[in-house]
């Protein structure tokens, strides 16, 4: 049997008599560290113990510590193991020490404590009923605050504990978040709480291991998260909402879907991290608005659409979260095409073929197609072949173009278009960004000849084609950037 305790949160009134007992008649008594206020006072009452404070120099992180600490104690028998505050609270050695009984049919008793959360509570004078969640100071990479309710940071150690904890909730809070910073809450004599700005948390030089943060519900300069962003749609949804937004159908959003992820690639293409992060926000509200119009009428919501795309990253990434075994890019996006087959039940390859969306621009569908037939070995075997090709369709678009036969020569020129998409994907060059810059690098040169002729007094319109002819190649041979 081991038995663990709680020695409260630092005040020697707040131990129990159970725990004092328990303690008095072991055979032997662990305490995990000494740097706690009750520590002294359990000395003096005659109870013998040891700790583990020699072992915190030489480990190399915490969780070790506690896995170290924990497999001590659970090789033993008829010991006690206390640990500061509530044994269930803020205490891994502890949740190490109970499985590793659970694992071994060992039997475990946890005696209960009042924990600091129960003195912070205490000290600060809140209810926790309002909402609070409770979080490791020292595991903020994957426990994030929740800025619409009260906050209560633990293991603030130390001014460089501090340091990095208020880097990581500024990404959450604005700087100047009001926040309180509690050593030894309810310790007479050694409980101080000073209220300040979440910037100056690690200036307190009277942080040590007794230390919380409380972070009370953000009411101003907030940092708007992802619930924002749903919660203000829901309200231009609602009755009392917008008109314009109340109006829109997945339909009539199509083309703002549409502009909004142009503009997130040209943002992309002029290298504005700035405007990016703008754009992708403006692509995100579209996900959100349909989101939203889908949880009024046709069955999902946001929460939907965020673990249908969790979980497929996850279905469709075995070799990270599954058994199988990817070494190349190439073999990630094999492996990624098995499984999409398999999930979408296609069978034939043709079926992907005709999965690949109609609502994409022509170039990028040839493109896109080009590359799914090449996987099953349907490609030219040399580039020269694809030359081959675009001259032998050039010959037909002049011949179709000779017999004034207007629909074999839209056939005729689709056919010359696919082609020399196929020769740019050969030279890995994307026909869609192709034609792009030759549409902006079109654009510049004709911006040369309006200003020449503006110059000269002219309007275009009374500039001859000759004029234009001469401003065109006379810009040609100016480099890029006028």
């Amino acid at each position: 049997m081991i038995k663990i305790v709680g020695l409260g949160p630092g005040s020697s009134g707040d131990l129990t008599l159970k725990t004092l007992d328990i303690m008095k008649s072991a055979k032997k008594v662990y305490i995990r560290t000494f740097k706690h206020p009750n520590v002294e006072y359990i000395r003096n009452s005659g109870i013998e113990f040891e700790t583990f404070d020699d072992m915190y120099d030489s480990a190399e992180d915490f969780d070790a510590l506690y896995l170290e600490i924990a497999t001590k104690v659970a090789s033993e028998d008829n010991v006690v193991y206390a640990v500061p505050g509530h044994p269930l609270v803020a205490e891994k050695s502890v949740q190490h020490i109970i499985k590793i009984c659970e694992e071994n049919g060992k039997e475990y008793e946890i005696v209960t404590a009042l924990s600091f959360i129960d003195a912070v509570v205490s000290a600060i004078k809140i209810d926790p009923i309002t909402g609070l969640k409770i979080i490791d100071g020292l595991q903020l990479d994957t426990q994030e605050p929740d800025i619409n309710v009260s906050n209560i940071v633990t293991q603030v150690y130390s001014p460089f504990i501090a340091c990095d904890i208020k880097i990581k909730l500024m990404d959450y809070y604005d700087d100047e978040q009001e926040v309180y910073l509690i050593r030894a809450a309810g310790v007479e004599g050694l409980e101080k709480i000073e209220k300040m700005f979440l910037y100056e948390i690690d200036r307190a030089d009277w942080v040590d291991y007794l230390t919380s943060l409380y972070i009370p519900p953000c009411t101003k300069n907030r940092k708007y998260n992802f619930n924002d962003l749903v919660s203000v749609m829901k309200t231009l949804r609602s009755e009392e909402g917008c008109p314009w937004d109340r109006e829109q159908t997945h339909k009539s959003l199509e083309r703002y879907l549409v502009e909004e992820c142009y503009e997130v690639l040209d943002a992309i293409r002029k290298d504005d991290i700035d405007n990016l992060s703008e754009e992708l926000g403006d692509v995100l509200l579209q996900v959100v608005f349909h989101s939203e119009i889908a949880r009024e009428y046709d069955g999902f919501n946001i929460r939907d659409v965020v673990h249908g795309i969790t979980k497929k990253m996850i279905d469709r990434h075995t070799h990270i979260f599954g058994e199988d075994k990817c070494e190349t890019s190439g073999e990630v996006l094999s492996n990624w095409d098995k499984i999409k087959m398999k999930e979408k039940s296609q069978e034939t390859y043709t079926q992907v073929l005709k999965d690949i969306p109609l609502s994409f621009p022509s170039l990028m569908r040839a493109l896109k197609l080009q590359e799914k037939v090449k996987k099953v070995g349907f490609e030219f075997p040399h580039i020269e072949d694809t030359i081959s090709k675009i001259q032998e369709e050039f010959e037909e678009v002049l011949k179709a173009h000779k017999n004034g036969n207007n629909k074999e020569l839209e056939e005729e020129i689709g056919d010359l278009l696919f082609s020399v998409v196929n020769f740019s994907r050969f030279l890995s060059i994307n026909p869609e960004i192709c034609l792009t810059n030759t549409i902006e690098k079109f654009i510049k040169r004709f911006e040369y000849i309006e200003n020449k002729v503006l110059e000269s007094g002219k309007t275009l319109n009374e500039a001859t084609l000759g004029e234009m002819d001469r401003l065109w190649n006379e810009a040609k041979g100016i480099k890029e950037g006028i």
